[in-house]
């Protein structure tokens, strides 16, 4: 019986929350259009895609008994799995049972009507060599001639039946017998038993230079013998590797020999830790990084960063933001990694941008602005805080870094090991997550930077507050259960509301403890200099910073109203003569264009400015006691006069004062409809596609899977009169042939609804790639669409499309 045969019945007999079970854990299988049977849901359950999705979400027990379900072959009764696995002991085997379970829940591993169990066959293909093992005996032989099977069965000592099929029975049934296999090898020249015990503790080799046309010679002393005897096999009638089936290699590694099987994660160091000094710790900490985020932001808004050719923000760019910031690198590269992900950065031309988005952002509460790039960093598929690649480069941030997936369930495996731990305690040393997160998600990837195993993503957990004294906090449970507005609630318990109020004082300075409201950082950042920011930010006025307000057209008094406005007493008197002062040297001097005119009311003033050694590049020349005139233009001679501690303004040719307020560059947010190019246009997208798998009752969806018939009519389009659901299925059924007829069903749903679809295409050259695709549009026998994988629109031949997978 097929993997399809025996998962269909097994379906077929769950009850109603067993059923439903599986299609949590398997969600891409119920996306739209619904499964109109438990045979359909089979055909989804068991496609290559969709089990390499679930693959990553296991943990290392899991993954242990389906390697050695691969490496026996399947069905594979319960006996022999304990066995295999040595869970012999009553807690081991308990455990066992409760991993089968789970994968069962998974769809992964079921039992048939014996007992015996099935594993889904793609599953197989996650390993070249489950447990360092070859290929059974079985298939070994498959490329054997029938003079070979009768060269082995008489070095066996066994008389050679007279068909092949016959032939390859009888040394089936000797190799079957482990004693028997033993016996021989026992007896064995030295030489051969060296090579036989060797390659049973190595893994298979499956590549080896091979000269065209002639048999590889026996390059090693006693692999002749065991060739003889079937205790290694070369196929191709003597061409290529010699392999040792799995059945002689289990034998070399004898009886007491089992698989690997840690059913409980690592043993950690655990200390007491009361709940309130962790929500105590995670909330400086993520006040702190909200702070320092809205920081980077609100420089890269004042001055939108340049990009490299090459694509992203260069180490020096980066640098200059967090000393402006006063943020390092890894809180810097998270904060721009988290808002390119939620939109609020996009690339204009040769800079990177604010959005729309981010304006709307700005002006929220801290808790609010959190809560969005905490969720971006969840997501996020490769590892923020990474600075430099495997060769030690430096890694420009935003340069649109590979999707890794292992990456992402690093992040989630260490969730989910921190949410295992017992309530009220955490691990001593923080670090030691990663080895739990190792056996949660063993095929999650560790940034290349780390010294322990995951310590760039248990930093990175501390630094937004998610993990605090070595356990999970508040804001990583909200992370962990998914939804939006219980993570939003926990900000806003956890953050304090942003602050209102400056405190002044006479040294110039304003200080604003927490996190300052939008109102507040940009009025302060408007007239004073920013020196340090976090959980308190310290602004300094000076008579520069002072200028600047009067330069965007800020009187005095406007903005000793403003000032007083954040502040409980009276402003500190050396700030009202500093800004007074501005004030009364502020426009003494004007610049007209004309290339250019330099005029003002003092002639000794200008008198002073002609003769200024610091501004004889400019080519000064006094035309008349208040009227002078610059060979340089209007902003160089601005400029000019102004780093020599004048304070002109710029004037224009009607004569009235030019206001020198800057327009913040802002990069479009929504690219042209059929160029869906940016990250967050995948992302909506995608999470189109979820809202729309999300909209499926599955409590209704599992009472029509068991009341209707295990199998449904399957259309034909060459004439069998069964009709299809809708013209689309019917004309892609027509010319993808290569699909089948679930296949046919999501692809026509997705050009029907508009939503993106993953597909496995092969192009005329012969290369098979994996493409998501959206804004589908239908042109028989061909496929228009944007290629996410070439950032493009393509065209696509349906013929070449062979198999079909959900977002």
């Amino acid at each position: 019986m097929t993997s399809r045969s025996t998962l269909t019945a097994w379906l077929a007999g769950l009850d109603a929350a067993q059923l439903a079970r599986v299609l949590g854990t398997r969600k891409d299988a119920a996306a739209p259009p619904e499964p109109l049977s438990v045979e359909e849901l089979a055909e989804r359950l068991l496609r290559p895609g969709s089990v390499a999705l679930v693959l990553p979400r296991l943990p290392l027990p899991y993954l242990q008994v389906a390697e050695v379900l691969a490496a026996w072959g399947t069905p594979l009764t319960h006996g022999a799995l304990v066995k295999a696995l040595g869970a012999t002991a009553p807690t081991a085997a308990r455990k066992l049972d409760g991993v089968l379970a789970a994968l069962a829940d998974h769809a992964l591993v079921w039992p048939d009507c014996d007992g015996r169990l099935h594993m889904a066959a793609p599953l197989r293909q996650a390993w070249d060599a489950p447990l360092g093992l070859d290929a059974p005996l079985e298939e070994l032989l498959e490329g054997v001639t029938s003079e070979e099977l009768r060269g082995m069965l008489v070095a066996l000592g066994i008389k050679p039946p007279g068909t092949r099929q016959q032939r390859t029975a009888a040394v089936l049934e000797h190799h079957g017998d482990l004693q028997r296999v033993a016996s021989l090898i026992a007896k064995a020249p030295a030489a051969a038993r060296q090579l036989l015990e060797h390659r049973a503790k190595s893994a298979p080799r499956h590549k080896e230079f091979i000269v065209f046309g002639a048999p590889v010679a026996d390059t090693r002393p006693g692999e002749r013998w065991a060739l003889d005897r079937g205790l290694l096999i070369r196929n191709r009638n003597g061409y290529g590797l010699a392999r040792m089936p799995a059945e002689v290699a289990l034998t070399l590694r004898g009886a007491d020999w089992h698989a690997p099987f840690e059913p409980a994660p690592p043993a950690a160091e655990l200390v007491p830790v009361p709940a309130v000094e962790v929500n105590r710790e995670a909330a400086a900490a993520a006040t702190a990084f909200a702070a320092h985020a809205a920081s980077v932001l609100s420089a890269c808004s004042s001055a939108p960063p340049a990009r490299l050719k090459s694509g992203g923000i260069g180490a020096r760019v980066l640098a200059r933001i967090g000393k402006a910031a006063q943020a390092d690198d890894a809180v810097l590269r998270i904060a721009v990694e988290t808002a390119y992900s939620a939109g609020l950065l996009a690339v204009d031309g040769d800079r990177v941008a604010p959005t729309e988005e981010y304006d709307t952002w700005a002006v929220r509460a801290p808790a609010e602005q959190f809560a969005v790039l905490l969720q971006a960093w969840r997501d996020l598929q490769f590892t923020p805080s990474q600075a430099r690649d495997t060769d030690g480069k430096s890694l420009p941030a935003v340069a649109g870094a590979l999707a890794c997936d292992g990456c992402l369930q690093a992040r989630h495996g260490l969730l989910t090991a921190a949410a295992m731990l017992p309530e009220g305690q955490g691990l001593k040393v923080a670090t030691d997550l990663g080895a739990l997160v190792a056996w949660h998600r063993p095929l999650a990837h560790p940034a290349p930077q780390d010294e322990t195993p995951f310590a760039a993503a248990v930093h990175e957990a501390e630094l937004l507050g998610v993990v605090a004294r070595g356990s999970l906090s508040p804001l990583g449970a909200a992370l962990l259960s998914g939804g939006a507005e219980e993570l939003a609630a926990v900000c806003r318990q956890l953050l304090p509301k942003a602050t209102e109020t400056a405190r002044f004082g006479s040294d110039l300075t304003a200080v604003v403890t927490g996190t300052p409201s939008a109102r507040v950082a940009e009025l302060l950042d408007s007239t004073a200099d920013r020196e340090v920011s976090g959980t308190a930010s310290v602004w300094r006025f000076c008579g520069d910073s002072i200028r600047r307000a009067l330069d965007a057209s800020r009187t005095p008094d406007e903005i000793l109203a403003e000032l007083n406005a954040i502040t409980d007493g009276p402003l500190p008197q050396p700030l009202s003569y500093l800004i007074a002062d501005a004030a009364r040297r502020h426009g003494h001097v004007r610049i007209a264009p004309a290339v250019c005119v330099i005029h003002g009311d003092d002639p000794a003033l200008l008198t002073e400015i002609a003769a200024h050694r610091g501004l004889s590049s400019l080519g000064l020349r006094q035309l008349a006691p208040t009227v002078l005139v610059s060979g340089s233009p209007p902003e160089k001679t601005l400029t000019a006069l102004r780093n020599q501690g004048y304070a002109p303004v710029p004037e224009d040719t009607d004569g009235t004062v030019r206001i020198e307020k800057v327009a913040s560059r802002r990069a479009a947010a929504v690219p042209p409809p059929r160029k869906a190019t940016t990250k967050a246009d995948i992302r909506r997208s995608a999470h189109r596609a979820a809202e729309a798998s999300a909209a499926i009752e599955t409590s209704a969806l599992v009472a029509r899977l068991l009341t209707a018939p295990p199998t449904a009519p399957k259309p034909d389009p060459f004439g069998t009169g069964v009709a299809f659901d809708t013209d689309t299925e019917e004309i892609v059924a027509g010319y993808a042939k290569q699909l089948t007829y679930t296949d046919v069903r999501q692809l026509a749903h997705a050009i029907d609804a508009g939503t993106a679809i993953t597909v496995e295409y092969v192009a005329a050259s012969g290369s098979d790639t994996v493409r998501t695709l959206s804004h589908l549009d239908l042109d028989p026998p061909y496929l228009e669409a944007w290629c996410h994988l070439r950032d493009a629109e393509r065209v696509f031949t349906l013929s070449r499309i062979h198999s079909v997978m959900p977002v």
